[in-house]
């Protein structure tokens, strides 16, 4: 067998497609499929149940897809081994973040890592936590920058900075006469929220569930207004629309006039969250996630509490 027939199995097993896995290989469709139907007679079982237009992985094809894939990352990390002697800061850093962080932090964060390490450029992408999961395990991705809690076999996390969350609301809203005010004084808001997949829709709803209302105290259904982005649903409370829970992080207090939106910080028992790194206990390159760590730390983020 051969380290590029393990990387076309662990692509089918991905991609449950052929097609798709070779596109993602650039080779062509025969050429994959050739190289794992040889690996399967090497190791004498059938690794993929083929359907018309549907590929899935066999109870032992699981087990050794997860066998390829760490195989594969060790190769890799050969590579990196032998750079050792060289920058560990020398070379592009790949880097995921979840939605609700990367626009407000990475402003602050790519001047500070650029002093820091010049010669490593970050390729980013933003998705949902799960999803960029998935990539680190697969190594896709080199370091996440996620929410806690978040517990994966094999991966190693480092608290940076506690965040609170604060109140977004219209300047004129009547919650703005209040001295001060609770998650509780929201039970009777229109409370707009992040929609299902968002790990901070899900915090929101812990520590306020009466946010996510089914019917009004008259029994009335309620609609639930919900918003793509942090930045969208700002906007609608901007409008009128409702108020909202956000990080403090992306209320952008500078964004709007003061005739328009109104920002509160929570009196008591604020609610929060803790912003981590994650990397795989083998990324071979710990001086870049230390570079990192020192250069979000190094970040004027003033509603924030570093974790040093």
């Amino acid at each position: 067998m051969t380290l590029n027939e393990l990387k076309y199995i662990v692509a089918v097993a991905r991609e449950r497609h052929f097609g798709r896995a070779a596109e993602t290989c650039f080779i062509s469709q025969p050429t994959l499929s050739v190289a794992v139907k040889k690996l399967e007679e090497e190791l004498g079982l059938s690794l993929f149940e083929r359907r018309k237009g549907e590929v899935s992985v066999t109870p032992v094809g699981e087990q050794i897809v997860a066998q390829a894939q760490r195989v594969l990352e060790e190769a890799s990390s050969i590579r990196q081994i032998a750079r050792r002697g060289q920058d560990q800061l020398d070379g592009p850093l790949r880097l995921g973040a979840i939605y609700t962080i990367g626009p407000y932090l990475l402003p602050h964060l790519i001047p500070q890592l650029a002093d820091r390490a010049p010669k490593m450029p970050l390729v980013i992408e933003e998705n949902y936590t799960a999803s960029l999961a998935e990539k680190l395990k697969r190594g896709e991705l080199d370091v996440i920058l996620i929410s806690l809690p978040f517990d994966e076999p094999g991966v190693l996390t480092m608290p940076l900075y506690r965040e609170p969350f604060v109140l977004l609301l219209p300047s004129s809203h009547p919650l703005n006469q209040k001295a001060s005010f609770q998650v509780g004084d929201l039970r009777n808001e229109n409370v707009l929220l992040l929609g299902a997949g968002h790990c901070f829709r899900d915090q929101v709803l812990q520590v306020c569930p009466d946010c996510l209302r089914r019917s009004t105290a008259e029994g009335s259904p309620v609609q639930t207004l919900e918003g793509g982005s942090l930045e969208t649903i700002r906007y609608m409370v901007a409008s009128g629309l409702g108020v909202t829970i956000l990080p403090c992080s992306a209320a952008g207090a500078d964004r709007f006039s003061e005739r328009l939106l109104s920002i509160r910080r929570f009196d008591h028992d604020a609610p929060s969250r803790t912003i981590a790194l994650a990397w795989r206990k083998s990324f071979p390159r710990p001086q870049a996630i230390t570079a990192l760590r020192d250069a979000v730390l190094g970040c004027e983020m003033s509603c924030v509490e570093a974790i040093h």
